[in-house]
């Protein structure tokens, strides 16, 4: 599997300060070490040291109109919540098309992301469809959503994503103290007042994550049927959802602990260098069809 830190794709909302995009690299590269993820089974890299990106997705920008890239759905959603108007980065609105590099440049057919991500994957199959007909290969390939039990987690907000840039998630390096924190900030239903009223289950973040991340799933459905009966307060559920999490976190604060950072950065440099082999090897393909490439 390949895996990447997408830094140069961040940059879209922090480029004023690209420091902390390079701090989050390391970060997330622990996390994905914390999580138990294999770096010698799997190729994970940084986006930004993959020199062929930038071109592939220059030669996909004719594929695609800018009224289209408008209408991905994902996009329309982001550029509502950060209020561009018509003040829209370029780096912003193309992101679309640069993603379908990152996915084509290592012919990958099953993308694990979240469902909110489908119309970033169906953009990518579109300029598949229109590149392969056009030159008359099948260099690249089709993919499509590897979409886990939970395909899409609610922000502790309420709002419809848990977004980093929105800082309304619970973070896998948050200490036992700051999860419980998040938890107990979290949106519940406005008119359960009283832990003996009525309460709904739809839209309240709590049971969202309970559901997503309670292993005794029977346990849940009781607890949602108390709650709407009346009789359960928000605090109990919350503290539940506190111990439940906990033993998601546990074993994963205790792999983080054993990071070694100096072979953790020689494995993804590593990768990096590996993923830069694959994705030269795409772009010749690409050039060939092309006729772009001279000799």
């Amino acid at each position: 599997m390949y895996i990447f830190m997408a830094d140069t794709q961040a940059l879209t909302d922090y480029f004023e300060n690209p420091g902390l995009v390079s701090r989050n690299v390391w970060q997330l590269a622990e996390d994905y070490a914390a999580c138990g993820i294999d770096f010698e089974k799997n190729c994970i890299f940084i986006q930004s040291m993959i020199r062929a990106l930038p071109e592939i997705g220059m030669y996909y920008m004719n594929f695609v109109t800018l009224s289209r890239v408008e209408r991905n759905p994902t996009v329309k959603t982001e550029l509502q919540s950060k209020k561009f108007a018509r003040d829209i980065p370029c780096g912003f609105v193309c992101y679309p098309i640069f993603q379908a590099a990152d996915i084509t440049a290592f012919q990958a057919t099953d993308i694990p992301v979240g469902e909110d991500q489908l119309p970033m994957l169906e953009q990518t199959n579109e300029i598949v469809r229109k590149f392969n007909s056009m030159y008359n290969t099948d260099i690249l390939k089709e993919c499509k959503i590897m979409a886990s039990s939970t395909p899409r987690l609610v922000g502790i907000d309420g709002q419809a994503k848990a977004s980093k840039s929105l800082n309304n998630c619970i973070f896998l390096n948050d200490s036992a103290q700051e999860v419980a924190n998040k938890v107990m900030s979290m949106y519940t239903d406005p008119n359960h007042i009283r832990a003996s009223d009525p309460g709904r289950v739809e839209g309240n973040v709590v049971f969202d994550y309970l559901t997503a991340f309670a292993t005794d799933l029977a346990e849940i459905e009781d607890l949602k049927a108390q709650y709407r009966k009346g009789g359960l307060g928000d605090v109990l559920i919350k503290k539940r959802l506190i111990a439940i999490l906990e033993e998601f976190f546990g074993p994963i604060r205790e792999r983080r602990a054993k990071v070694d950072p100096k072979l953790l950065k020689e494995m993804v440099f590593a990768g990096t260098k590996k993923a830069n082999i694959v994705a030269d090897g795409v772009l010749s393909q690409i050039k060939e069809a092309m006729f772009l490439n001279f000799r």
